[in-house]
């Protein structure tokens, strides 16, 4: 691939990114009074904008240097600055495999970057034929493939990720935000091998840290810098960032919640398929089921006239309702209300 510099638009690559007043002093001590703060209260200063403390933390369970981590404000706002960074409005491509996560197309509909939208096949893998094609468009300048993938919850082909890699010379982003509910390693593994490789992680799903919005992003220094000079200046706030260090000391609890999330899912997954109204459950391997009904929309509406809200999928992958798996209590519930609609 290009050098990752060559690859950033003009305009990024000459931005002279916004000094913020702990960019000048970066101690914890002192008197502060070069930012405008307020002297009183706990809250009253400014968090530190590199999330030095929080990413050393990240090092460590993920493995890897802290020159290769990037936090963003959820995954989408990470989303949205790799089009900043890449992608020349009006001119350069981003490419999805479909069905797949929504907020990608809307992120590049927002920076008025065309996408090219390339369908899975039936097994909701990559058609290999396709391949050559898209890594081969002087258009494309950025490639979103997401795995586990949502809404369907299978694993890309590692193979095809693979080979995407080895041959495109722009930017491949792997959304990898259900990674910690497969069976498969992280490709966090294989930065040193990609230069043009982007992963990305969050702590809403494995980590049930949702509302505190911290989306990972791994990749080789070079990038980490530009999302740094890019980003604003204070994306992340100290609440936010002590949520999730005390969160990362209760690793073991983690644990056994994903364990009980993937056994929940295959009993829920086995229990479905043998309803009469259901016609397929799809393998999953993330924190949710994709099952296709005979008449979904039809589950849909009674499920939330019962106020078990599931999401309704039918729209790209007809008659199939997406269902997070929750605890045991809501799953049975479920359960016992897909029994009724059958009866």
């Amino acid at each position: 691939m290009k050098e990752v510099k060559c690859l950033v638009r003009d305009n990024i690559r000459k931005l002279q990114p916004y000094s913020c007043a702990r960019n000048d002093y970066k101690r914890v001590k002192g008197i502060f009074l070069d930012a405008n703060e307020n002297p009183f209260g706990s809250l009253n200063r400014y968090p530190d904008p590199y999330q030095t403390e929080l990413k050393r933390a990240v090092s460590e369970i993920k493995n890897i240097g802290i020159e290769s981590i990037f936090l963003g404000n959820g995954s989408d706002e990470i989303i949205d600055l790799t089009l900043r960074i890449f992608c020349n409005p009006g001119k350069d491509h981003v490419a999805i495999f479909t069905p797949t996560y929504g907020m990608y197309r809307v992120a590049a509909d927002i920076h008025n970057t065309p996408v090219l939208e390339i369908p899975l096949n039936e097994d909701f893998q990559i058609n290999s034929a396709n391949i050559l094609d898209l890594i081969s468009d002087p258009k494309v300048k950025v490639i979103i493939i997401c795995s586990p993938n949502n809404p369907t919850g299978n694993l890309i082909r590692e193979e095809d990720i693979i080979a995407i890699l080895s041959a495109f010379p722009g930017i491949v982003v792997l959304d990898e935000a259900y990674i910690e509910f497969s069976s498969r390693e992280s490709m966090i593994s294989r930065l040193p091998d990609y230069k043009n490789l982007i992963v990305m992680q969050t702590f809403s799903k494995a980590w049930g840290m949702a509302g505190v919005r911290i989306g990972m992003a791994f990749a080789h220094r070079d990038i980490i810098f530009y999302y740094n000079n890019v980003k604003p200046p204070y994306n992340i706030s100290s609440l936010n960032q002590k949520a999730i260090l005390e969160k990362i000391k209760k690793q073991d609890t983690i644990r056994n919640e994903i364990e009980l999330i993937v056994n929940e899912r295959e009993e829920l997954g086995k229990e479905i398929q043998k309803l009469g109204i259901v016609n397929k459950v799809f393998p999953s391997q993330a924190n949710f089921l994709l099952v296709k009904f005979k008449d979904a929309n039809k589950v849909y509406a009674q499920l939330i006239a019962e106020e078990i809200i599931v999401r309704n999928r039918s729209a790209l992958i007809g008659n199939c309702l997406r269902i997070t798996i929750g605890t045991t209590d809501e799953n049975n519930k479920l359960l016992d209300s897909l029994k009724q609609l059958q009866k």
